[in-house]
């Protein structure tokens, strides 16, 4: 089963894909689809459009999983990642691509076995998981290959 992550961000949104093959994850790919502070927010949301069904056209996932929008205290900052989410979900339903979305704590607690483990403790254990020779980069493929392995621990569990 190929499965996509997805790190949702309206500057840049990243993406990781992996395999199951038995009870073994390895990995495909990652990357990130930026986007321009200069141009109008909708040709940037068209552009997270376009190019996450290129990547969803060239990987053909079966499934994906996608970090929820959290708060923290500025919900002006977050405003920017519901309008990234929302092309993420779109791409998917259009694709008929089942989709779990996972909070920061239940990837981190996935990936790491702690819920409040820090960045770079994810980091590392993503390039352990999948095998790597050195952590993965930019931070959102990172996160969003973190996304994909928290996916295949908890499919089952998962409203897709």
């Amino acid at each position: 089963m190929r499965i996509i992550g997805i790190d949702p961000g309206l500057a840049s949104t990243g993406f990781g894909i992996i395999e199951t093959v038995g009870n073994k994850i390895k990995y495909v790919a990652h990357g990130v689809i930026k986007t321009s502070p200069e141009k109008p927010l909708g040709e940037r949301l068209f552009h997270i459009y376009q190019d996450l069904n290129q990547v969803i056209d060239m990987y053909k996932p079966d499934e994906g999983g996608v970090e929820a929008l959290f708060f923290a205290k500025n919900i002006t900052s977050a405003l920017p990642v519901a309008h990234a989410k929302g092309v993420v979900h779109l791409v998917f339903a259009q694709h008929g691509i089942p989709l779990g979305e996972y909070t920061p704590i239940v990837i981190k607690r996935a990936v790491v076995g702690e819920g409040r483990a820090e960045k770079n403790q994810v980091q590392e254990m993503v390039k352990v998981i999948l095998n790597l020779d050195k952590v993965p980069r930019p931070d959102h493929a990172a996160d969003a290959l973190s996304a994909a392995i928290c996916h295949v621990n908890n499919r089952s569990f998962a409203n897709v």
